[in-house]
């Protein structure tokens, strides 16, 4: 991850090698960003894409403005999830706010801009992985 922002600049002028690791390494950093969000939030929030986010506050959305007023016993009332929505509705406007101010980053900075991002994912990557290493280390011990 940081290796891309480091690098970006030298590769750059290798078209055809620069092309292959730009997009390997932005696959592993989105697949990572995607995997750790899901892991920290227990499966309940995915960010693979915008459109996901936007989906899953429209569902919420519609959850929120339903009317219960022919409910019936045996079917559960409809209930917006509003913590859920919170973080939704932070994580789209995050996502535009981090889009934009990557762009002007880049623009300005050039590929370095995205060294403090990758920092902060691997930081962040790197207490889900330690449980789930631990986790597989007990399995492999217990055996």
């Amino acid at each position: 991850m940081p290796i891309f922002g480091v690098l970006g600049a030298r590769l750059a002028d290798i078209d055809v090698l620069f092309v292959s690791i730009t997009v390997m390494l932005l696959c592993f950093i989105m697949g990572l960003q995607n995997a750790t969000i899901t892991k920290l939030s227990n499966s309940e929030i995915r960010t693979t894409h915008i459109t996901v986010i936007v989906t899953d506050i429209g569902i919420e959305l519609g959850k929120l403005m339903y009317l219960n007023s022919s409910h019936r016993v045996d079917q559960p009332k409809v209930v917006a999830n509003r913590p859920r929505m919170v973080v939704l509705i932070s994580l789209g406007v995050f996502f535009f706010a981090d889009g934009v101010t990557g762009a002007f980053g880049f623009k300005h900075v050039g590929y370095v801009a995205t060294v403090p991002l990758a920092i902060v994912l691997v930081t962040l990557a790197i207490v889900p992985t330690m449980d789930d290493l631990m986790a597989f280390l007990r399995k492999v011990w217990i055996k």
